[in-house]
């Protein structure tokens, strides 16, 4: 173990400690950690958005530190300690690499890609075989915990690897519109929430799908959405207030108007 990673599980095990550690970190359990875990990991991935290598070396360090904490509340419990965290990864990658560590051979990073979901659905399959399941699900192993169109397009993958997909995008598209269809008659209808619920979920669904055929990831598909929108409206505001206005002080016509002005601008 390298001196600093050593450094660490012996700080976390301080921090743990019922009569000399931090009454906050004493006080936690897996549950009320898990949040941060998920907070942690998404300011990861929000460092390397904006490309900010310094900010990502910080990043790093307080998700490797909730790897830490897990692994020492684990350790605590008689489950497991952090060791054991890191040769269970290590044992997996040598599984999962037999071109790397074995004989196998693939033909580039795509072969390896479709060599690497095949191990991980015999694993799937052993694991539910050794449970006394029939074998399991192809969709046994998407967490429930993920972002609903991360999840959605790991659920869409998992399908299509067995066949169950449409071959061309423009099918897709053709449950777009029918999507729509159904939302329009349910809102014609009076529907009540969550019938439009049902439907809206749908159609995100198939969205998801949708930017699946074209190789797009939906979710950062959406984070730029989210930037584009944040960015214009910001814009938006910026020349209302050069007119000593602010959005409450403008109707919606003149914001339209500033709105398109923005994206010729860009």
């Amino acid at each position: 173990m390298s001196t600093n990673i050593k450094r660490l599980v012996e700080i976390m095990a301080l921090l743990r400690d019922p009569d000399k550690g931090c009454p906050w970190d004493v006080e936690q359990t897996f549950a009320t950690i898990a949040p941060h875990t998920i907070e942690e990991a998404y300011e990861v991935a929000d460092a390397i958005e904006r490309d900010d290598m310094a900010g990502l070396v910080d990043e790093l360090g307080d998700l490797l530190l909730q790897v830490v904490f897990h692994a020492r509340m684990a350790d605590e419990a008689g489950h497991f300690d952090f060791d054991d965290v890191a040769g269970a990864i290590c044992d997996k990658l040598v599984r999962r690499h037999p071109h790397v560590f074995g004989d196998a051979k693939v033909d580039g990073a795509a072969d390896q890609t479709r060599a690497w979901e095949e191990h991980k659905a015999n694993e799937r399959r052993n694991k539910a075989g050794s449970q006394g399941g029939a074998g399991g699900s192809v969709l046994d192993g998407v967490a429930l915990a993920l972002p609903a169109l991360t999840r959605a397009l790991k659920l869409q993958r998992r399908a299509a690897r067995v066949g169950f997909d449409w071959d061309d995008p423009a099918q897709v598209i053709e449950k777009f519109h029918e999507e729509i269809g159904e939302i329009e008659r349910e809102m014609a209808a009076g529907a009540a929430a969550d019938r439009l619920e049902d439907e809206i979920g749908d159609l995100l669904f198939n969205c998801a799908n949708l930017a699946r055929k074209f190789d797009v990831d939906p979710e950062k598909a959406l984070r730029r959405g989210n930037a584009k929108f944040g960015r214009r409206f910001r814009r938006v505001e910026a020349l209302l207030a050069a007119d000593g206005k602010r959005p409450e002080d403008a109707t919606l016509a003149e914001m339209e108007v500033l709105w398109c002005r923005a994206k010729q601008e860009e």
